[in-house]
């Protein structure tokens, strides 16, 4: 059994031995290289992962070919593109490991199953969808609201722990500035 995936699923719903060993059943354990995509723009996403180990980033190509990272995940965490993964829409977003990682996927068809099959499953999907909402709601409130200096803090309070794992050319991407202008940020807040 998967047992830091069923922990996480618990923290949205209660779930038997039954449904713990049912929605083992359905997962794929998956592993990937360091640069290795989970998915790439333009493709449809077809699964969930669940990151056992790794850490991973959301990203988006701008017309001139700069990529613009979005979002980080890490141990523990659901990932997904989830407009795409809903509606078989094509991605806009690729997900890449920037380490080694263990992700343990779960097809559409078998996550529609939990929500049919396991007792509380419907409530996990809208519990987890809600979950997911509030993130990328504050998120975007910060890309409009905040100047770059808060938008670091807001990255390093949401992640303390990852900023020796992150390159800071994905971390200030993330805050929305040019690598020198990060370096001036950091030197202002050691003060």
């Amino acid at each position: 059994m998967y047992a830091s995936l069923i922990s996480a699923i618990e923290y949205f719903i209660r779930l038997d031995d039954t449904e713990k060993e049912f929605i083992s059943s359905l997962v794929i354990p998956k592993t990937f290289a360091k640069g290795d995509h989970l998915l790439r723009e333009g493709q449809v996403c077809r699964e969930v992962g669940f990151i056992e180990k790794g850490l991973i980033r959301y990203y988006h190509t701008k017309d001139d070919g700069e990529e613009i990272t979005g979002h980080f995940g890490r141990e523990n965490e659901f990932t997904c593109n989830y407009q795409s993964f809903l509606d078989h829409s094509i991605s806009q977003t690729a997900i890449q490991c920037l380490e080694p990682s263990e992700i343990l996927v779960i097809p559409y068809d078998n996550l529609q199953r939990i929500y049919e099959e396991v007792r509380e499953g419907q409530k996990f999907g809208r519990l987890a969808c809600e979950y997911i909402y509030l993130q990328a709601i504050s998120q975007l409130r910060s890309m409009y609201n905040d100047d770059p200096e808060q938008r670091y803090i807001n990255f390093v309070n949401s992640y303390p722990d990852l900023q020796q794992r992150i390159p800071q050319y994905y971390i200030s991407s993330f805050v929305g500035v040019k690598p020198p202008s990060l370096s001036r940020i950091r030197k202002r807040l050691a003060l």
